[in-house]
């Protein structure tokens, strides 16, 4: 594809990126991906808004074994019982942490007028499936089980997650249905990864980089432990999967128009919408994987962010 068709303000960002990085992250190598994630990071968070009236504290949970760190953000000093986010960062299953959402954590924070809850689930490859699900349905647990002394009202709880995390967030819903126990008012998935059969197929011809199909077949071989697209892979690890998809809560997605995974986040917001689930679904023009992260503040970013705060408001924040 050429890069010409991208929105004009994601062009010089992304041609930066994709020169410093050699053309790409490689996860054959997950340190060296994971480094340069970390400096990418801190030359984004440098650009960004700090949001002073926002609290910070750190929880640590045990499951099974694994530490599993959580951030929560809150409103300082706000009164009475306020709805919640639980968020799972994105970073191909294998990169990223609790404490570099702070800045994301912080907007929804203020904007949304929430308690959010950054979990840093267990990675793979170290950690396969099922740690990283196991480990943010726990995180689900302590919010809905500490609701009161967190001053969080528990009918209010949105579940949500970034690509990996997205895919993350939908298997934690799924499970919240399945199970029963917990109520989810609603699930916010940013390009998911939905679907490990997506690795069987060619690559697209609009593949744009930061996230190439090699990529994604990497990044499905760590998660699962073994190779993707095969029989037996639970519907909790690949969410296209699920049979299934009715009871869900009321659901938003977006996705950009040059993302290798476009058609299977349509296929999902399809299904979703064909069981009666309520869903909001944004493709954006010009726009390819993580562009937000990648450009923040092109008009495309900022128009994205305000789309997906106003719709946490209006889930969260019903009369």
């Amino acid at each position: 594809m050429s890069i010409d068709k991208l929105d004009p303000e994601l062009i010089e960002p992304i041609k930066a990126w994709a020169k410093a990085m050699g053309g790409g992250f490689d996860f054959k190598n997950i340190g060296a991906a994971r480094a340069a994630r970390d400096a990418a990071r801190k030359a984004t968070l440098a650009k960004m808004p700090v949001f002073e009236n926002v609290v910070s504290q750190d929880h640590v949970l045990n499951v099974a074994g694994r530490s599993v760190p959580l951030r929560i953000h809150r409103p300082k000093g706000h009164p009475g019982s306020l709805p919640a986010i639980l968020w799972m960062h994105g970073g191909g299953f294998c990169i990223g942490d609790a404490e570099g959402e702070d800045t994301k954590m912080r907007r929804f924070v203020t904007e949304v007028n929430c308690v959010a809850v950054s979990v840093g689930y267990s990675l793979a490859p170290e950690h396969p499936w099922p740690a990283a699900v196991d480990d943010s349905y726990a995180a689900l647990e302590w919010l809905a089980d500490n609701a009161a002394s967190l001053d969080v009202d528990p009918a209010r709880v949105a579940v949500t997650g970034v690509s990996a995390g997205g895919c993350i967030a939908a298997a934690v819903t799924l499970m919240a249905r399945d199970r029963g126990k917990i109520p989810v008012a609603f699930q916010l998935l940013n390009y998911p990864v939905l679907d490990d059969r997506t690795a069987l197929k060619p690559p697209p011809a609009s593949e744009v980089p930061p996230w190439s199909h090699q990529n994604n077949v990497d990044a499905w071989n760590m998660y699962l432990g073994h190779a993707p697209g095969g029989d037996g892979v639970s519907e909790y690890a690949a969410p296209a999967r699920a049979r299934n998809l009715s009871g869900l809560p009321p659901t938003y997605m977006a996705v950009g128009e040059f993302d290798p995974l476009l058609m299977e986040n349509i296929d999902y917001a399809r299904r979703l919408l064909a069981a009666g689930v309520a869903t909001e679904f944004h493709v954006y023009p010009g726009t390819f994987h993580s562009f937000d992260s990648f450009a923040p503040q092109a008009a495309v970013s900022r128009r994205a962010s305000a789309e997906q705060l106003d719709a946490l408001r209006r889930a969260l924040h019903r009369s």
